[in-house]
């Protein structure tokens, strides 16, 4: 009888370790078959529509057609088919080695008033689209996602982030995946359309956007500049690899960082950096975040070190300027990290969260390093593809929740609540930006 009632619970404790396991475990998904999207209308109609601010109350329109003769022109108005102001811009096209892009368009429109929905149409064509402007104050949702390409996974992201009631979407680099086939930049533009024609995207470049070939090609960046016009020169910059932009009424500021730019203390970005921080005052800005492509702390076995370099120009700048968040990409999973300074807990450092896992043909990095140097300082790693939501409330809490994709549904995986450096007084935000201010000038 005994023998009998032990291996009863023998069976019991095994079953219920595998019921354990089953509810606790999570099939890391493999890469998703690549979507590749087609033009079916006449040349002259515009595709691969997408809308990103320029500047307080600007937008800018931009889209491709296969006719060189198409009318770089935004028609816009409040109410369907009522198109009460226009707006002219310019049309380029690129060669990159055999392949002529289409007539690429960017026609900046406003002034525009703020939580509004527009009705837009390009080029005089009768295909309408739509999009809805920032808020005018906090609050604010931003939609965060890197490494996007255009795959199964992908798709399921997007429908994901559609359903969201989010203000703009932040990239932060490795767009389309083409690496080179320019057609892939034509298919993810159509990809992305029912999205970026509706909500500003702001995006920076990653690794998969450089494009250039020793001696056959060495110009990078090409058909990333083309197509994706952000606002560096609204905000100083005189490179599209860098540029930063305010919303919600200026509660917010962003600045997006080239990884692939020189970043030396004597480089351009680093001195139009210390500049535009400078400026940032946190008594109108109490929320200031970072987006940059290569991350600056990382435990993932992948891409190891490749931001150490930009860390050790830049980080304290961000220091300084009491940056709240730092937004990374390239490593193909999720990983948040406490506040940290020069690979120490720090209060009054940044927040550093790695989001690479929008849904890449690559696949995601599935192995962490569980004796990195900064293992304590990562609260929460997991190789699985999602995206973040960055609700700013107001202007001391915002929101940050990371959404694992499964099959049916966005699982909230991580949540944490911010509380703003700027709204702060424990860090003294008003000596770091005085500080700030008088090295960017002597810099200059």
């Amino acid at each position: 009888m005994m023998e009998r009632s032990r291996q009863a619970l023998g069976l019991l404790l095994i079953c219920l370790l595998i019921c354990l396991r089953l509810v606790s475990a999570f099939h890391r998904p493999p890469p998703g078959r690549v979507i590749q999207t087609a033009f079916e209308k006449p040349r002259s109609h515009p595709q691969q529509v997408h809308v990103s601010v320029a500047g307080r109350d600007r937008m800018r329109v931009s889209w491709i057609t296969g006719s060189l003769h198409a009318l770089s022109l935004v028609e816009y108005g409040k109410a369907p088919g009522q198109y009460e102001a226009s707006a002219t811009g310019e049309g380029t096209s690129y060669l990159y080695f055999f392949y002529r892009s289409g007539k690429v368009h960017h026609v900046k429109i406003g002034p525009l008033e703020p939580g509004t929905v527009y009705y837009y149409r390009c080029g005089g064509i009768d295909d309408e689209f739509s999009f809805k402007t920032p808020p005018a104050t906090l609050p604010v949702e931003l939609a965060i996602v890197g490494d996007l390409g255009q795959t199964e996974w992908t798709a399921s992201t997007l429908a994901h982030i559609g359903k969201s009631s989010y203000d703009m979407l932040l990239l932060p680099g490795d767009l389309s995946y083409a690496d080179s086939q320019q057609p892939l930049w034509d298919s993810f533009g159509r990809f992305v359309q029912p999205y970026a024609s509706r909500r500003a995207w702001m995006v920076t470049a990653g690794n998969h956007e450089i494009e250039a070939i020793p001696i056959l090609y060495p110009d990078p960046f090409v058909s990333y500049n083309s197509r994706w016009r952000m606002p560096y020169e609204e905000s100083g910059s005189t490179s599209n690899l860098y540029y930063s932009f305010d919303t919600a009424g200026g509660g917010v500021h962003v600045v997006m960082l080239g990884s692939y730019a020189d970043f030396n203390s004597s480089s351009p970005q680093y001195e139009w950096l210390a500049a535009d921080l400078a400026k940032v005052d946190r008594r109108v800005t109490p929320w200031l975040f970072v987006l940059l492509h290569a991350p600056w702390y990382n435990t993932n076995a992948a891409h190891q070190g490749e931001g150490e370099s930009m860390r050790r120009a830049m980080e304290s700048l961000l220091y300084g300027a009491r940056v709240d968040a730092v937004f990374a990409g390239h490593v193909h999973a999720y990983e948040r990290f406490t506040r940290i300074y020069d690979n120490k807990a720090d209060p009054c450092g940044p927040a550093y969260v790695t989001i690479g896992d929008g849904g890449n043909r690559e696949g995601l990095a599935l192995e962490f390093d569980q004796n990195h140097r900064s293992v304590s300082l990562s609260l929460l790693r997991e190789a699985s593809f999602g995206h973040g939501e960055l609700r700013v409330a107001n202007a001391t809490h915002a929101r940050w929740t990371w959404h694992r994709n499964d099959d049916a549904y966005a699982t909230v995986r991580d949540e944490v609540w911010l509380t703003s450096l700027g709204a702060s007084g424990g860090c003294g935000v008003g000596r770091a930006a005085r500080i700030a201010r008088a090295s960017a000038k002597l810099e200059l």
